[in-house]
């Protein structure tokens, strides 16, 4: 979402009119879901997929044409056999798109991309609000609890509170909004830039997670290193608390240099309401360390928060291979908190 934000923010700062396209109902066997959003120029598609196939193939046409006739509207697309067929799928379903004309001249829809795009570097929640009652008239806004609402300027009363969901579609005073969320909290925290993090790092921030990643060597904790990263910095691994607070959304990833530094920083991260915490290391190793802080004082209920080994059984054996690994296991965490 982010670098789609960007790419809009860029075309409306040269005055080029887009097509936002984006999926606001889906049922049945679909390449994607609700929210999955591309932006279309004259010249075609331009970033983003709503699955491609028939359905992007035909929206990317329609795209095309709504920016010929300077509108915005929805079309309700029904898969047919032939069409799943293409897709590799077995069932058919049905997709409903918005086609969303933006003229290059929409100053105020730039000053909301803006706002938007600052929203991403806050750890807080944002949403995307698009008023659909009259789709030739669309309006748009975004919303986070620091920034306000920018956008919308007539709003209903009430709207912001109803933002309860990833995904939200509400009436409101008469009126018909579809919000999605593109920011949550929560960062990914990784403590130890060695080898696996160098390939976890960008995997993550392509599938739309905030990285901080730390370490307590200046050659490492590098941004040469970690491009994609929104903070790299320096930690002393017996003070965490010192350079970092960690949240209830924050997922924390632990692979330092030697396992004295990830017990060191377990016992500290146990203390905390982390929602994800995984650690690297061998199920021998998770025993040693088990029996160790059970013996401070730790509860087995405290101890089963932990995944060590960190990552889904892959059978994953080099760097890369370790970070398409944890990647899907915080996918399917992501997943799991988001109510999926």
């Amino acid at each position: 979402m982010k670098t789609l934000l960007n790419t809009l923010k860029d075309r409306l700062t040269n005055r080029q009119p887009t097509v936002l396209v984006t999926v606001v109902a889906s049922s049945g066997s679909t390449p994607r879901g609700t929210g999955a959003r591309m932006l279309v120029g004259e010249e075609g598609r331009i970033y983003g997929t709503i699955g491609g196939g028939a359905v992007e193939y035909r929206s990317t046409q329609m795209a095309v044409e709504a920016l010929k006739q300077k509108s915005s509207y929805t079309n309700a697309f029904t898969l047919t056999k032939d069409d799943v067929a293409n897709l590799g799928m077995i069932c058919g379903g049905a997709v409903t798109v918005f086609f969303q004309y933006i003229g290059g001249e929409r100053e105020d829809v730039l000053r909301m991309v803006q706002a938007a795009c600052g929203m991403c570097g806050r750890d807080e929640d944002a949403w995307l609000i698009v008023e659909t009652t009259d789709e030739s008239a669309w309006e748009m806004g975004v919303y986070s609890r620091s920034a306000g609402l920018v956008g919308l300027e007539n709003a209903p009363e009430g709207l912001v509170q109803r933002l309860n969901a990833p995904i939200v579609s509400l009436e409101l005073s008469g009126r018909r909004f579809y919000a999605e969320q593109f920011v949550a909290a929560g960062r990914v925290i990784i403590f130890g830039c060695g080898h696996v993090a160098q390939e976890l790092a960008p995997v993550l921030s392509h599938l739309g997670f905030r990285v901080v990643a730390l370490d307590d060597r200046p050659q490492f904790a590098n941004r040469e290193l970690f491009p994609t990263a929104d903070h790299v910095g320096l930690v002393d691994f017996s003070r965490i608390a010192d350079t970092i607070e960690i949240t209830e959304n924050d997922y924390v990833c632990v692979m330092t240099r030697g396992h004295r530094f990830d017990t060191e920083v377990e016992r500290q991260v146990l203390r905390t309401r982390a929602y994800y915490i995984g650690i690297m290391g061998s199920r021998p190793k998770k025993q040693q360390v088990e029996k160790l802080l059970l013996e401070e004082g730790f509860t087995q209920r405290d101890l089963d928060r932990v995944h060590m080994p960190i990552g889904t059984a892959i059978k994953a054996q080099t760097p890369a291979e370790l970070a398409i690994s944890i990647a899907g296991e915080l996918i399917q965490k992501r997943a799991e908190k988001n109510g999926l």
